[in-house]
């Protein structure tokens, strides 16, 4: 079944290749999708070839033409309730319109054929203007393949010729002696509509494929935006909460003020988890800088399962240590139970991980609820944290609690609705801050109603072998693509497929017309002018195509010279000058066009609007200037009143077919619809003027349209009209009716070109008012994708956040980079606790907080500075300590031949900046009298930077150099930037002199000499590397890998008060 299902998929396009035209797409589906497009742009032409068709019989009814007036006004009655009956069957049945395409054609041709056949006049040429005017209609607007409008524009020259000779045959004993000319000059005139229509289909063809690719690449680039603003959008959501998220972009571009906007909200009853790895410094030892971190990303990736899991919000990663929180900033009743669900989980998440790697590391968990400050502070690297005291005693819930066990807090307890078997902790004899607040702690001992709906209670220490820890195992399995680093990629094909089908809901499903009629007025300008004069500016993609009417219209008029006026100078002086003043205006055009092209500028349309009038202008000046001749030549026959029947008088030859110049009229009007930019009104001003210059040298000479007696068969003279029923009152008013058809005709034609250029005018309209949505939304796409990559670089370092935009990743396939030379730089504010209090006075902390933020907001614009923003980056802010790197760089490069000067200048500019936030900070001290002071560290080595968690990625930098700058700054003295003796040795190089302060005790580094920077005095450029010792001490990355003063937080006791948060 599935083969003969392809077999005949295969056989469909087979066939299809066969009516793809040449200059089709090589794309099948594409090529089809197009079809069906332009069928349905093209389809909306017939309803006004069936109004063409009802002006035809208009005129037919208004001039007869006819021997037998019945006869003329039955057809005329018939065709037009035929017309009217296709026009009702094409609104009410739309399946028939396909066949009705064809239906329309064929009975339009056959009713001017059968009144072609009938009627008479002073030439075999009858209705040639109808006829020049539905050639080109049919070409230019109807939706028929390629192959069947060569077939029928064949069919209907042909058909024309044959009917002129049926005419002749029936009319005339013998054919007369210019039959030949006459038919020639027929076929010309029909060929030159046939070549125009055929290069406007040509023309409307190619402005419509360029239009659809542009549609096709609009959309792909859309796509392409889209799916690159969506991973933007996941990564961003997976660090900041949805409502910051949307309110930061919403805020980007807008002007700043006096006081930088702070993203904080205050939430009750939140539930805040502390997690520390117990044991992660013995196993850091055993493992070098890159698998340490792919230990950290492979826990936190879990434990980022768990927190989805559990509806959890993780706030921060600090070193070895995870924090979260719940019912924040969505309100959850069971915040509580969900975050001891989240605890118990961890521990057995960790015995998982020493099981599977054999490494002795355990979890130890503590739980309080209360109230916190919720938001980001400062403008780079953003990362959503909570603050207040509550933060901090969860914090001691943690440090004071037992490796394996959850710890929570008696206000935790109140909130877990008896859910968990409990026991006494006695947290407070452990840790002096719950002492202080009165706090009673617990430990979890068995969950009474297991998550999820689970009937079954286990211990705390028997659930890993209990029954959910299938479940637990399930939730940690690897699935990248959950991970926010694992771009969701299409293949090409599927890619092919969305926009093939965002194609088809652009082109053929999305009413048009509809949109147009609400986009422009009555006249078809658009309702706004910025848009209307927008589309009379836009681009040509045919600027050539001005130079067709006249090109294609020239050789009828070259033949009738030869026949139907007289020889004369003036009549070849005009046409000689024609010919060269428009060969002239175009080739300069041309010129212009390509030095506009040479130069790259855009040619004002208004050039082509002014060549093109003067190519018809030119033309139409040449086609009535035989008319003059023969209007003069008439009324000098009338006033020296010669034989009537006489051809030539005085020598010179009688105009013997002025017809004709009138059916190359219609050719030119046709040819005027080229001229743009024109709105609906001009253009119609335009076409009538064309209309009356031909009828005006009737006006000057009448005797033009006067009824030469041997040379016009006059259908209302008795000798073809002789029968009983004879009316001489009703033929006298046809007959002079009649001698006026011609100009008639054109006035008649000029009302069906402009029905015909309201079609054409809409569909350009259309085709521009789509390019401009499709730039709009292109246009919008893109400015969400620089709002999110604003938001995302602050989130991420660039070059970090480059390395996972627009390639898929596993979340195993870490981002981790070494370094041997970076500075690290720590600088906190340590008398901030103390200015920190929860009064309300102080909006329950959120007034304090603001202070901080404008504080962090100074220090983060200094990185825009650009001595500063080439080579140092923000790495993040823990409460109110500001931790940043210099030389992470990574296309910097070193040689090995670089002295210290070289390889260190980003330490030195690492220096500069922290004087400099020494002296922001006494800016604002002083206006908003204040007296915070800095406390600093600075030092030097090698590091790993690197990406952890899958879901929510997190950038920090890891290694023994980051430790010994935590060690700076809290061992530090207020106002003091404390660096180590290698650190100093460096510096000093650069000009700048220190003072001994002694040895420090660092953890796992023993007793280390430090300095105080004093100042820097001006260096001598000729100073060299010899000044300084080399530093033989130099830190290596080895088994001391903590991270970001984690050794800090475990065993300096005054840094293990947190300011706010960790």
């Amino acid at each position: 079944m599935e083969k003969s299902m392809q077999a005949r998929a295969l056989n469909k396009y087979s066939c299809w290749v066969c009516l793809v035209p040449p200059w089709g797409f090589s794309d099948l589906k594409e090529e089809e999708l197009y079809t069906t497009y332009t069928q349905r742009q093209r389809q909306r032409a017939v309803p006004r070839l069936l109004a063409a068709g009802v002006l035809l019989q208009a005129f037919a009814a208004l001039v007869p033409g006819e021997r037998d007036l019945a006869f003329a006004y039955t057809s005329v009655t018939l065709a037009l309730l035929l017309n009217l009956a296709l026009a009702l069957v094409y609104i009410t049945i739309r399946p028939a319109r396909l066949a009705l395409n064809h239906v329309a054609w064929l009975a339009l041709w056959i009713q001017l054929l059968v009144s072609a056949s009938r009627r008479l006049g002073d030439s075999y040429n009858e209705l040639l203007g109808w006829a020049v005017v539905l050639q080109y209609f049919t070409l230019a607007a109807l939706p028929f393949h390629y192959l069947l409008l060569i077939l029928y524009s064949t069919i209907s020259f042909t058909a024309y010729l044959l009917v002129q000779y049926y005419s002749a045959m029936i009319t005339e004993n013998q054919l007369p002696d210019d039959f030949s000319l006459q038919q020639i000059s027929n076929g010309l005139l029909l060929l030159g509509a046939t070549l125009l229509g055929g290069t406007a289909y040509g023309v409307g063809e190619w402005q419509q494929r360029c239009s659809f690719k542009v549609t096709k690449r609009s959309l792909r680039d859309k796509l392409t935006i889209e799916q690159q603003s969506k991973e933007q959008e996941r990564l961003l959501l997976s660090v900041l909460p949805e409502h910051v998220a949307v309110q930061m972009r919403k805020d980007l571009g807008l002007i700043d003020t006096q006081f930088k906007k702070i993203y904080m909200s205050r939430h009750e009853n939140v539930s805040i988890l502390y997690a520390d790895i117990v044991g992660f410094t013995a196993i850091s030892s055993t493992y070098s800088a890159q698998d340490l971190v792919a230990i950290l990303n492979e826990l936190f990736a879990r434990f980022d399962r768990l927190a989805e899991k559990y509806q959890q919000l993780r706030i921060k990663i600090l070193g070895d240590c995870y924090y979260c929180i719940s019912g924040a900033p969505v309100e959850k009743p069971d915040h509580a139970v969900l975050c001891v669900h989240m605890g118990l989980s961890m521990v057995k998440a960790i015995k998982y991980v020493q099981q599977t790697t054999n490494s002795p590391v355990d979890m130890r968990v503590g739980i309080h609820t209360g109230a916190v400050l919720a938001g980001v502070l400062g403008q780079r690297q953003w990362q959503f944290d909570v603050y207040s005291r509550d933060v901090e005693l969860a914090n001691k819930m943690e440090s004071s609690g037992m490796a394996g066990r959850v710890h929570i807090s008696e206000a935790t307890l109140s909130f877990l609705n008896d859910e968990f078997e409990v026991e006494p902790a006695h947290g407070e004899r452990r840790e002096e801050m719950l002492r202080l607040a009165g706090i009673k702690t617990y430990f979890i001992v068995r969950v009474l109603k297991p998550f999820g709906g689970e009937d079954k209670s286990a211990p705390e220490g028997e659930a890993v072998e209990g029954g959910d820890s299938a479940d637990t195992m399930s939730d940690l399995k690897d699935d990248d693509e959950d991970s926010v680093l694992s771009p969701q990629e299409e293949s090409k094909g599927n890619e092919e497929l969305k926009i093939l089908a965002m194609l088809q809901e652009e082109l053929v499903t999305r009413d048009d017309d509809k949109e147009l009629a609400d986009a422009t007025t009555l006249c078809l300008t658009f309702k706004a002018a910025e848009v209307e004069a927008a589309y009379a500016r836009r681009t040509d993609p045919c600027p050539m195509a001005v130079a067709a009417p006249p090109v294609l219209l020239l050789p009828v008029v070259v033949a009738l010279a030869s026949f139907a006026v007289p020889p004369s100078w003036p009549l070849r002086a005009v046409y000689l000058a024609f010919v060269l003043e428009t060969g002239l205006m175009n080739v300069l055009y041309y010129a212009y066009f390509r030095f506009a092209q040479y130069k790259k500028k855009s040619v004002s349309p208004y050039w082509k609007l002014i060549c093109g009038t003067f190519n018809i202008a030119m033309f139409v000046a040449a086609n009535i200037a035989p008319l003059i001749i023969c209007g003069n030549y008439e009324a000098a026959i009338g006033d020296d009143s010669p034989r009537p029947d006489s051809v030539v008088q005085g020598g010179a030859r009688r105009c013997i077919h002025p017809s004709y110049y009138y059916h190359i009229g219609a050719g030119a009007l046709c040819g005027a619809l080229w001229v743009s930019p024109l709105s609906g009104g001009a253009r119609a001003l335009f076409l009538v003027a064309l209309a009356a210059a031909h009828a005006a040298p009737a006006a000057l000479q009448p005797a033009l349209l006067h009824r030469r007696a041997s040379l016009d068969r006059d259908p209302y003279t008795s000798s073809f009209n002789a029968s009983a029923d004879y009316n001489e009152t009703a033929y006298d008013i046809l007959a002079q009716i009649h001698l006026g058809r011609h100009i008639l005709m054109l006035f008649f034609i000029v009302i069906a070109l402009l029905i015909l250029n309201r079609y054409t005018e809409s569909l350009e309209r259309a085709r521009h008012s789509r390019g401009e949505r499709m730039r709009g939304q292109a246009e919008q796409a893109a400015d969400l994708r620089r709002r999110n990559q604003a938001l995302v670089h602050n989130v991420l370092p660039p070059h970090v956040a480059r390395h996972f935009m627009g390639a898929r990743h596993h979340h195993r396939d870490l981002y981790s980079q070494s370094y041997a030379e970076v500075g690290v730089l720590f600088a906190s504010m340590p008398n901030f606790s103390e200015f920190y209090s929860e009064e309300t006075v102080n909006n329950q902390g959120l007034e304090c907080l603001r202070f901080l933020n404008e504080v962090i907001s100074d220090f983060d614009l200094l990185l825009e500075d650009a001595k500063f923003s080439k080579d140092i980056i923000k790495i993040k802010t823990i409460s109110s300590t500001y931790m940043a790197a210099s030389g992470l760089n990574p296309t910097r490069q070193m040689q090995p031949s670089d002295g210290t000067l070289v390889r260190w200048a980003h330490l030195a500019c690492l220096v500069e900046f922290a004087l400099e936030l020494q002296r922001v900070l006494a800016a604002i001290n002083e206006q908003s009298f204040n007296h915070f002071v800095l406390r600093l560290g600075v030092n030097h080595g090698p590091i790993t930077a690197g990406v952890i968690g899958a879901r929510k990625p997190h950038y920090d930098i890891w290694g023994n150099t980051v430790n010994v700058a935590s060690r700076m700054e809290s061992t530090g003295k207020a106002g003091c930037i404390q660096v180590t003796e290698e650190t100093c040795h460096i510096l000093e190089t650069f000009g700048y002199y220190f003072e001994q302060r002694g040895l420090v005790a660092v953890k796992g580094k023993g007793q280390l000499m430090t300095y105080y920077l004093q100042g820097r005095r001006d260096v001598s450029a000729g100073q060299t590397d010899n000044t300084h010792r080399p530093h033989g001490a130099e830190i290596v990355a080895g088994g001391d890998i903590l991270a970001n003063g984690a050794a800090q937080r475990v065993a300096d006791p005054e840094a293990n008060v947190p300011l706010l948060s960790q």
